[in-house]
């Protein structure tokens, strides 16, 4: 069963600046590529692609993520794979962590979506229509407080 998890991230919780959500997203990609997962990084554009890139590059250590943007890299990619929504997704990625606040072209293609539904009240209404789109395209839906998670 295909599921889509949108993590809401509460007013003060540690993902609720750009610093905290970009540690957040880490810390998910590293969570999901240990159980062997191939994720797609799903940007809003080329330029938010790139911006994810160099931060991934940055990480030293035990933090780095191996990663490439789509079209690069080896012929079958890390397990992580940085685009956006006008590039093709590789259909061997099993979970798409979407960036993007209006691209679901691959509800329905992947086996589980990650998503994010922020404080701000604009933000929120958006996300309710991609999660309007995941649900009619037969994912099972769940939500989780991250300021639950980190208590």
């Amino acid at each position: 069963m295909s599921i889509a998890t949108f993590y809401l991230i509460e007013p003060n919780s540690v993902a609720d600046s750009e610093q905290g959500f970009r540690d957040y997203v880490c810390y998910l990609v590293r969570h999901f590529t240990k159980q062997g997962a191939r994720i797609y990084l799903n940007t809003k554009d080329k330029q938010h692609s790139d911006i994810w890139d160099d931060y991934l590059f940055q990480l030293d250590g035990a933090d780095f993520i191996a990663h490439n943007l789509t079209g690069e890299g080896p012929r079958q990619g890390t397990s992580v794979e940085i685009g956006s929504g006008s590039t093709q997704l590789n259909r061997s990625r099993n979970i798409v962590i979407n960036l993007a606040e209006d691209n679901t072209n691959f509800a329905g293609i992947v086996s589980q979506v990650v998503d994010f539904v922020p404080c701000d009240e604009k933000a929120k209404h958006v996300a309710r229509e991609r999660y309007k789109i995941y649900r009619q395209a037969g994912y099972q839906m769940q939500t989780i407080s991250i300021a639950e998670l980190n208590k």
